[in-house]
């Protein structure tokens, strides 16, 4: 696997960790954000969730294509999901930018993974 494939993948892997561990518990902040954005609190762990379990095949996808090309695409949907519920609740660019950047980069892992880069 080149470098370049790696390096997106566990830059992707630790993003995902970091924004989706938070959402795992039931902290003040986390119903804070459920509220903002107009969903259950559920669907927001639930979200969580799936971004843990992102990052945890992102890094599978260092010693197996199949799951770093699975990962990418589901990351993609994932994160554009996100900022669209930003933009839904009519937040700034700002907030959801992160998430865009997400969606572009884990294109790229789904993208080299599939021409085998």
């Amino acid at each position: 696997m080149p470098f370049t494939t790696a390096l997106l993948s566990c830059a992707l892997a630790a993003f995902m960790a970091f924004a989706g561990t938070p959402k795992l518990s039931v902290r003040p902040r986390t119903q804070q954000m459920a509220r903002h954005l107009r969903v259950p609190t559920g669907l927001l762990r639930l979200a969580g969730l799936a971004e843990v379990v992102a990052a945890i095949g992102l890094l599978v996808g260092l010693f197996e294509a199949w799951a770093g090309l699975a990962a990418g695409a589901g990351v993609t949907l994932l994160t554009l999901g996100a900022a669209a519920s930003h933009l839904r609740v009519r937040d700034p660019l700002a907030a959801a930018t992160p998430a865009l950047a997400a969606a572009a980069a884990a294109a790229c892992v789904a993208v080299l993974h599939a021409v085998g880069g």
